[in-house]
């Protein structure tokens, strides 16, 4: 072995921070795997480190016999005579063994292998150590390379790993690129990278806002939700401990500086910031905005939320393809369902419940009837096909099943639905709203299952001007908002 072996191993363990003893252990390990490998697996071979000398020995092990049998097992009497003079009969005799270095190439091989592995596993127990208390931190690295759509970043001592699916779509990151990303999850036991990062988890725009913002990490400011929709749109809720403290202000900064600077890291992401308020109401008009909010009825039982919105601000509550929604029952936590002000004035009409009676018709087909002047069941009866094949969605065939069906629940007495004497609902009328299935925007089962409603809230008021008039309303309605929630929405 080499005379330096001492200072090498001093060396390997101050770089990587090893245990010198485990690394010791490694040696005498993989030179003993060598050994056997060179002069026979049946031999009894120990194998020391002597630090004085800083070398490796190699003892052999055999019983002082009379008649040699096995060469690998036993020594002759005689033979131990001149290594022991005084061993006899049956004794253990132990021999040093000299020229360790010619075990040969393939000993060699395998010795080295056994210290690579050793050192692998004395690696991974650093690395776990060196992190375990750091999960759930933010840490820095440098793009090192992408393997399959993962990208691996260096963090200067070891690799992580950042999966596809914890990646913010289409954004891209080049190699040799510094990247910021939250530390999910630290593996102890891996045979790929121990460290998971993230970069689309909630936990990862909180601790971007603690990082930002000296009034969260103080604890004045508390973040009370945050939900995401990574590379798109984000909302946070946060509250305040000091009343002459706005929480949402703090986030903000001056000029809007502290929220880009976490803008910037997420690569453009919008996010809206919320006041906070145990009222489920009051929480829900904060989490809908832009968007103003007309009326809230809250069901505890059902953990749900009716709200109701003006005309022209439907679209700009549910947002594109119901993301602003959605993002606000995910930060409440509760189910919302979003009405306009028109749509919920004809939920209570009784000739509109009627319509909703008839099998086949929803909110939405009730609507464009109502549009075009078809604003009861007996309105459906007296219809004809020219009149309804001009909604997009019926046919000729649905607008004859329409007219026949509406006829016949007339004729049975089913489909007049009315005020009765004491200026209730009939209970014909209750059934008639169970069956016709209400929009909901979002649902805690199913939120992508998001209707927007806006052909619908056209048809109510006659127009059907399309998307680009759509998107017009919504710019105009964020122009109307005040200054505070202006901030707040950046």
């Amino acid at each position: 072995m080499l005379s330096d072996l001492k200072r090498i191993i001093d060396q390997i363990c101050r770089d990587r921070g090893f245990d010198k003893k485990l690394l010791i252990e490694a040696i005498e390990e993989a030179v003993q795997s060598a050994a056997k490998k060179k002069l026979g697996s049946r031999r009894d071979i120990e194998v020391r480190f002597n630090e004085e000398f800083g070398e490796v020995e190699v003892f052999q092990f055999r019983s002082v016999v009379e008649t040699v049998e096995d060469e690998q097992t036993e020594i002759a009497l005689a033979e131990a005579i001149q290594l022991d003079p005084e061993v006899q009969l049956e004794d253990e005799l132990g021999e040093k063994m000299e020229n360790i270095e010619d075990l040969g190439r393939i000993a060699a091989q395998s010795a080295k292998q056994v210290i690579i592995h050793k050192m692998k596993d004395a690696e991974r127990d650093v690395i776990f150590d060196m992190f375990k208390d750091r999960k759930g931190e933010i840490v820095g690295g440098i793009v090192q390379r992408f393997e399959r759509g993962n990208m691996i970043v260096n963090l200067g001592r070891t690799d992580a790993i950042l999966p596809r699916d914890q990646q913010i779509p289409k954004r891209s990151f080049k190699q040799g690129d510094r990247i910021r990303a939250y530390l999910l999850d630290v593996r102890q036991e891996s045979r790929n990278s121990q460290l998971l990062l993230s970069r689309t988890c909630d936990e990862f725009l909180a601790k971007l806002f603690s990082m930002e913002v000296p009034e969260i990490a103080e604890g004045i400011v508390k973040i009370m939700g945050v939900s995401r929709e990574p590379g798109f749109r984000a909302k946070i809720a946060v509250s305040s401990t000091e009343t002459d403290v706005d929480p949402v202000g703090a986030c903000v900064g001056m000029k809007g500086s502290r929220v880009q600077n976490v803008v910037q890291e997420l690569q453009g992401e919008r996010i809206d910031i919320v006041p906070w308020h145990p009222d489920p109401a009051k929480y829900v008009y904060n989490a809908l905005a832009p968007a103003h909010v007309s009326m809230v009825m809250v069901d505890e039982d059902e953990h749900s939320l009716f709200v109701v919105v003006p005309n022209d601000q439907l679209s700009l509550a549910i947002g594109r393809q119901g993301q602003n929604v959605r993002l606000a029952s995910k930060l409440l936590g509760w189910r919302i369902d979003v009405k306009s002000e028109q749509r919920y004035a004809n939920l209570e009409d009784p000739r509109y419940q009627s319509l909703l009676a008839v099998k086949g018709i929803e909110e939405a087909l009730a609507d464009q009837l109502l549009a075009r002047g078809v604003f009861s069941i007996e309105k459906l009866a007296a219809a004809t096909v020219e009149d309804l094949i001009v909604i997009r969605s019926v046919d000729e065939e649905f607008a004859r099943y329409l007219i026949d069906t509406a006829a016949r629940m007339i004729a049975d007495g089913l489909g007049t639905v009315g005020e009765t004497a004491d200026g209730t609902v009939s209970p014909a009328e209750d059934a008639a709203t169970e069956e016709s299935g209400a929009v909901e925007a979002v649902t805690e089962e199913h939120p992508e299952e998001v209707t927007e409603s806006v052909e619908s809230a056209e048809a109510i008021e006659g127009n059907e001007t399309g998307k680009a008039e759509e998107a017009a309303v919504a710019e105009s309605a964020a122009e109307e908002l005040p200054a505070e929630d202006e901030s707040a929405a950046k």
